[in-house]
């Protein structure tokens, strides 16, 4: 992991990758959750039997499931102390380039691909690639932005 205390050691890692987080099982229970909380009941997410026959011969992950998975995946990659917050300033390009097939793994791969200064923060915008093993491209591309408050604001 890669622990930060000021914003200015980041700024030698732009362009660079900053880690890689470890493997993460995606079940069927969780996919389940995620489809209950949103509503999202789509068959090819929650119905096993069905989607044993679909596109896809089992079900997959939401995109919006695999890209929630983020911040988590985010917090074993880069760790930032002596600052105020951080909070989600919102993304600007999300893709899904494969589908994340239940009952696999999917891990991130986080870059740093710009900060800028403002009174009182600062916004990074990092690239979050998210990789299962058995794809050939990730399952989640998104770029993200946080805004990292210093800490008298």
């Amino acid at each position: 992991m890669l622990v930060v205390s000021a914003i200015e050691e980041l700024r030698n890692r732009l362009g660079q990758e900053l880690g890689v987080s470890d493997w993460h099982a995606v079940s069927q229970d969780d996919v389940n959750c995620f489809a209950a909380v949103t509503g999202d009941r789509q068959w090819i997410h929650t119905d096993v039997e069905l989607a044993k026959s679909g596109p896809f011969r089992g079900t997959i992950a939401h995109g919006f499931y695999t890209l929630a998975l983020i911040p988590m995946l985010m917090g074993q990659v880069l760790s930032l102390h002596g600052i105020g917050f951080v909070i989600n300033y919102g993304l600007n390009n999300v893709r899904f380039p494969a589908p994340l097939p239940v009952g696999d793994r999917v891990r991130l791969r986080l870059s740093l691909e710009a900060i800028s200064s403002r009174p009182g923060s600062s916004d990074i915008t990092l690239l979050s690639s998210l990789e299962c093993p058995t794809q050939e491209k990730p399952v989640c591309v998104a770029e993200s932005v946080v805004r990292v408050f210093d800490l008298q604001s």
